[in-house]
């Protein structure tokens, strides 16, 4: 015959191990239900990409146009640019990407900084032929950029973007 005091302990037992299940089961459905889906995830990167490109669209269209032979408005645009570029990367890193995508959102923000500070750089050129040297260059950082943009949206289910 087993005592009362070795059921109550056994009981104790079971029901914190009970509690533990219970726990386990009601964290997972928790993060599972918080989680955001990759659509939701998609969605809120659509915002920010479609935001910095109309941003450096007008940036660089004015560069191209208006501004290309002005040289303190040249620059206001690179300037201009270069911070449209760091936000668009700090809003990236606020999307709570699976592990995954968000290796590629970490190096889309580290190249994408690298292009920012050319981007910068290229700003305080003392005149208009030294800026414009600095097109190439720009160029150049571009193409790994838009690999990498190309690559999260892959990742995201959206289309390849008319531009990055």
């Amino acid at each position: 015959m087993i005592g009362a005091g070795k059921i109550r302990r056994k009981l104790a037992v079971l029901a914190t191990a009970a509690l533990a299940i219970a726990a386990v089961f009601f964290d997972t459905v928790a993060v599972a239900t918080t989680a955001p889906s990759t659509r939701a995830l998609a969605a809120r990167y659509l915002v920010i990409a479609q935001a910095g490109n109309i941003h450096l669209s007008r940036d660089f269209d004015s560069l191209e146009g208006p501004d290309h032979n002005d040289l303190a408005r040249a620059q206001a645009d690179l300037r201009d640019a270069a911070a449209t570029e760091r936000l668009f990367d700090q809003r990236l890193l606020g999307i709570p990407f699976p592990p995954a995508i968000e290796n590629v959102a970490r190096a889309l923000y580290r190249i994408n900084q690298v292009r920012a500070d050319l981007t910068y750089g290229a700003s305080f050129a003392s005149t208009l032929a030294f800026l414009h040297s600095y097109e190439p260059p720009l160029d150049a950082a571009n193409v790994p950029v838009e690999r990498l943009v190309r690559t999260i949206r892959r990742q995201l289910g959206l289309p390849p973007p008319d531009t990055s």
